[in-house]
């Protein structure tokens, strides 16, 4: 059993999206977390995530998203009233991209925090080039109820430990893979076995031996193998240990199981 942590299955480069969930089901991933961006493509997030038992799914506005017109607590707590939804994001802080917009997505991203913690739903946390003020908002307005996901992480060993103080989780992706992701990989041995969790962010980051192609679901399986031959362990082992770290995390997804 493996688990997928964060696929935006929406956007797959694929003809055929039942035929790329039986491909990655025939490489035994058994469940995926389809992750909503914004308000413009949660409708298709949650119909994939009706229609597939094993698909699960967020509600969010990713930060590249807010515009002036920020989501508020009120309205992320009625999209998520969906038997389907597991967590709130994904949400966070980009200022390598849109820096230009970081007072409104300080503010969009206090809000998924502040509507998590209500909702007692984990929250999944998007941080690049803004490590100071992702840390300082999670402190600020997070809950121990809501501690959520650094997902497709890429940041320091520093910023990767002070977020599990906060008892959040790591996770990686093909990146790992990457050639010049030495250090990231370093943070891949150091981050504790239960704070661990694996996702492709399909249709991106494919890893190696697919770099440059469309990501899909069944790549997992390569991030995994990876970062258990970097951990020493076997592919079974850490398959296992990512699957119960997704549904410790999404404890919503074990119930709907």
């Amino acid at each position: 059993m493996l688990v997928d942590s964060h696929c935006h299955l929406d956007r797959l480069k694929c003809d055929d999206l039942d035929a790329a969930l039986d491909q990655a089901r025939a490489r035994g991933v058994s469940a995926m977390l389809c992750v909503c961006i914004s308000a413009e493509n949660k409708s298709a997030v949650l119909d994939i995530a009706s229609r597939h038992s094993d698909v699960y799914a967020s509600v969010g506005v990713h930060p590249s998203d807010t515009t002036e017109s920020v989501v508020s607590v009120a309205e992320l707590k009625r999209w998520a009233q969906s038997p389907d939804v597991v967590a709130i994001g994904e949400t966070g802080l980009d200022y390598y991209y849109t820096k230009d917009t970081s007072a409104q997505q300080l503010e969009s991203f206090r809000n998924h925090l502040l509507a998590a913690g209500e909702l007692k739903l984990p929250v999944i946390v998007h941080t690049r080039d803004a490590r100071g003020d992702t840390i300082d908002s999670i402190k600020r307005f997070g809950s121990k109820d809501s501690a959520g996901v650094l997902h497709c992480f890429t940041e320091s060993w520093e910023m990767a430990r002070e977020a599990l103080d906060l008892d959040y989780y790591i996770s990686l992706s093909g990146i790992v893979t990457f050639k010049n992701a030495e250090d990231l990989r370093d943070v891949a041995r150091k981050v504790p076995l239960d704070r661990l969790l694996v996702e492709t962010d399909s249709p991106y980051l494919a890893p190696v031996p697919f770099r440059g192609k469309p990501n899909e679901p069944r790549y997992v399986r390569e991030v995994a193998e990876f970062v258990a031959e970097l951990r020493g362990l076997s592919f079974e082992a850490l398959a296992e240990v990512t699957t119960r770290n997704f549904y410790t995390l999404f404890a919503r997804a074990q119930n709907r199981s």
